[in-house]
């Protein structure tokens, strides 16, 4: 019995190896041309009688009662090459102010971005005529990022930055939401806005 399935079991190791030992598609040798992105990432102001993009803007989210979140802010960070989705190469932050359903303060601070989560390029050119102040404009991108933050009073989140421009899909939103705690400020405000300049680098 033994002698019958030996010369079988030999064959499946050797195909077993075979395998293992090609080389698969997608694998190191495939990403050796991929690029890493290197992004900057505003919530922005937008001076429509100039046609200005500028840093330094503000944008706000409503949580599920009303209760709202307004932040500020800036960074960077590196987006890997490949099938790598995260990254703590992160830089920036900004602040934070929160307001009960009747729009009372309820707490305010700063906060810092400790990770990347994901980050996501969409199609769409910077509108004509319009002037961008914060980076190269060649570099302006419209996209998704979701980034991990930490605020300045111990709790943790997220903040989504999703921006817009002509040619992106309408079920792209502009603007920010975010988490704090267990609270989801996931209804973002009309008329607030975000940018991303985008490098690609081997």
């Amino acid at each position: 019995m033994k002698n019958r399935w030996l010369p079988g079991l030999a064959l499946s190791l050797f195909s077993l190896i075979a395998v293992m030992s090609a080389p698969s598609r997608g694998g190191a040798e495939d990403r050796e041309g991929a690029e890493a992105a290197h992004v900057r990432w505003d919530i922005i102001h937008v001076d429509f009688s100039k046609l200005a993009l500028s840093a330094g803007g503000q944008a706000s989210a409503f949580a599920n009662d009303q209760s709202s979140i307004t932040l500020t802010g800036s960074g960077t960070f590196v987006a890997p090459a490949g099938d790598e989705e995260t990254s703590s190469a992160v830089t920036g932050g900004g602040t934070w102010h929160t307001f009960n359903p009747s729009g009372k303060s309820t707490g305010s601070g700063t906060y810092s971005v400790t990770g990347l989560v994901r980050w996501e390029p969409a199609p769409g050119t910077l509108p004509p005529g319009f002037v961008d102040l914060i980076g190269d404009p060649a570099d302006t991108s419209p996209g998704l990022a979701v980034l991990r933050i930490a605020y300045s009073d111990g709790s943790a989140g997220v903040l989504v930055l999703s921006c817009t421009f002509d040619g992106t899909p309408p079920a792209v939103f502009e603007g920010v939401t975010a988490s704090k705690g267990f609270v989801d400020y996931w209804n973002r405000q009309e008329e607030n806005f975000t940018d991303f300049h985008v490098r690609h680098v081997r």
